[in-house]
């Protein structure tokens, strides 16, 4: 039971998942590897050699950058080279004025944060309105980026115009072709562990939940929004970072170090090396540079011998090179397991409060869904909707979450009014849900699947970053695992290779594991044989009777229901038809005629 929650499924079950297995070939031992690398190197080659490899592994920083976007949370940013170019602009411009002096200083701390800064605006302002990333993100931060060089070309009394801001001078006592190749070495080994090291903490598993089911993450009440702010803020420093870096390396700064083809270069150089891993990502950018340095001169069409690498990898190793390295790495970078350790009690509001539906109406297209809808409740226990197809029931439980609109009436729980809140300010109000259909993180193993559920409204910042919270473990934990022991003996599996009756059950577990107060139930007995059916309706029972909580259960089978007891709701067409017990529900010539297809 100890090593439920060890820090990382073991490796030969998860090896064919793309994150789950590439979070390790990121992390310290690889970039202690790429250390020694980079020290061998200016022994075995020569000073040019260094100089030019370092302009590589700059933009392997910023390419780190994109992968962490991309491989790990699931958006594609298009416009890196904007933050890459601002903090190069920036960094020449403190260079010129001179680091002792106020203004250079100020200067090159600005081109390091202010492109982060804005990186973190943008992505507020972007991913506060919408859960889906999808091509808009891709496609406004390319247009950014656009108008970034652009700025860049006209704006030629800062920037220098066409010609670039040159004259750059080196950085105190580092010479471009000598010593300075060590300063960059060191923060490419540096990004590259820090990287590594965060993607095996609980920030990592975080960031891979979002990518695999943000709409699940809000529903424990992980603001994914903001989580992913802070990400694409981190991506933009470290292409800021590699920015300073250039403008140094280079001693002159041009318009297409912010273009076009600089961005669509960081993503293929991503895509080459594997976006779900910084070491491959960084590999990608030296690979892939240096091939394409050495074709340039010997063979006159070596962008199309670049473009077709690029095509054969995406085609056949969709992780990149560190996917195909990672299948012969499992052992030696397998970590060992977190020391188990008693999780907080969880962030929710104390007692049972009162849920009321006051003349809810919800429509979509056109078509009116739930019309006036009022009900309330108080107090545990568990009770029952149930109700013909369309009646309304999960669109009840959707737009007291923020999965629908509300056009009208009020939701209130407690004192608090969640009408049109966000799913996970809702879920932070002490309301649990599972959906209709099981919602489970497929690339992540069972382990890590709890794992998420048993850090919502327990997980702080600073914790996020640490691995105390990879060992963690309540007694309700254990208590759900022992009755469900093929989770316990699967936990290494990825949770998308688990039967549905097992996935029905892994999601029940989630969904109750932050201790909810409210607990809202969307056909859990779906798919089930008539014994998981019993199983599962005596841990529901159980479950809620020990949390005091109160529970909503959605379900269709009459016999699940009665043996569950409690109240029972009956909606149709939108609204609240009949609310009582069992024996009063069957005997209502309302509710029969509904379920025998008479009119009322």
């Amino acid at each position: 039971m100890d090593s439920l929650l060890a820090a990382d499924p073991p490796r030969s079950a998860v090896a064919r998942r793309g994150p789950a297995a590439l979070g390790r070939l990121g992390g310290l031992a690889p970039a202690a590897v790429l250390a020694a690398g980079l020290v061998a190197l200016p022994l075995a080659g020569n000073d040019f050699l260094a100089y030019q490899v370092a302009l590589f592994l700059i933009y392997g920083i910023a390419t780190q950058g994109v992968a962490l976007c991309w491989g790990r949370l699931g958006f594609l940013p298009l416009g890196h080279a904007l933050y890459f170019g601002l903090g190069a602009y920036l960094a020449g411009g403190a260079l010129k004025a001179g680091l002792a002096t106020p203004a250079g200083a100020g200067a090159l701390a600005a081109a390091l944060l202010l492109p982060a800064l804005l990186a973190w605006v943008v992505a507020r302002l972007l991913f506060a309105r919408s859960l889906r990333s999808g091509p808009y993100f891709s496609l406004i931060t390319l247009a950014m980026a656009m108008l970034g060089s652009l700025g860049a070309l006209q704006w030629s009394s800062v920037t220098g115009g066409f010609n670039g801001l040159g004259d750059i001078p080196e950085l105190p006592g580092l010479d471009r072709f000598g010593h300075f190749y060590w300063l960059v070495a060191t923060a490419a080994v540096l990004s590259t562990g820090l990287l590594g090291r965060w993607l095996r903490r609980p920030v990592g598993t975080l960031w891979s939940g979002i990518a695999q089911s943000e709409d699940r993450m809000q529903l424990f009440g992980y603001a994914t929004d903001r989580i992913k702010a802070k990400a694409y803020a981190l991506s933009a420093l470290l292409a800021s970072a590699a920015g300073a870096l250039f403008a140094a390396h280079q001693g002159i700064v041009t318009p297409q170090a912010m273009g076009f083809v600089l961005s669509t270069e960081f993503v293929i150089w991503a895509a080459v090396g594997g976006k779900a891993s910084p070491l491959g990502a960084m590999l990608g950018a030296v690979a892939v540079g240096w091939l394409s340095s050495e074709l340039r001169d010997a063979f006159a069409y070596w962008e199309v011998a670049v473009g077709l690498l690029f095509i054969a990898v995406v085609r056949f190793l969709p992780e990149g090179l560190a996917g195909l390295a990672a299948r012969w790495t499992d052992r030696w970078l397998a970590p060992a397991p977190a020391r188990p350790v008693a999780a907080a009690p969880a962030a929710v509001p104390a007692g049972v409060p009162a849920l009321h539906f006051d003349a809810v109406r919800c429509s979509q297209s056109g078509v009116r869904i739930l019309d006036g809808l009022s009900l309330s409740l108080q107090g545990p226990g568990i009770r029952a909707v149930i109700g013909p197809n369309g009646a309304g029931k999960t669109s009840a439980f959707n737009a007291m979450t923020g999965r629908l609109p509300v056009r009208g009436g009020t939701v209130r729980l407690g004192d608090a009014d969640i009408t049109g809140l966000n799913a996970w300010r809702v879920a932070r109000h002490g309301v649990g849900r599972k959906l209709q259909i099981p919602s489970v993180f497929p690339g992540l193993s069972v382990a890590q699947n709890l794992q998420i559920a048993l850090w919502a409204g327990r997980l702080t910042p600073r914790a996020a970053l640490g691995a105390a919270p990879l060992g963690w473990h309540t007694p309700l934990l254990h208590r759900l695992l022992a009755r469900f022991p093929e989770l316990q003996a699967q936990q290494a599996l990825p949770a998308g290779q688990l039967s549905q009756g097992q996935r029905q059950a892994l999601e029940l577990v989630m969904t109750l594991l932050p201790e909810p107060r409210l607990v809202l139930l969307d056909e859990p007995c779906a798919g089930l044989s008539p014994a998981e059916t019993h199983r599962m309706i005596d841990v529901i029972r159980e479950a809620v009777h020990e949390l005091g909580a109160a529970a909503l259960l959605i379900e269709h089978d009459l016999a699940a229901v009665a043996a569950l007891g409690g109240d029972v709701l009956v909606l149709h067409q939108g609204r609240l038809l009949a609310h009582g017990p069992m024996a009063a529900i069957q005997a209502d010539p309302a509710v029969r005629a509904v379920y025998a297809g008479a009119r009322k």
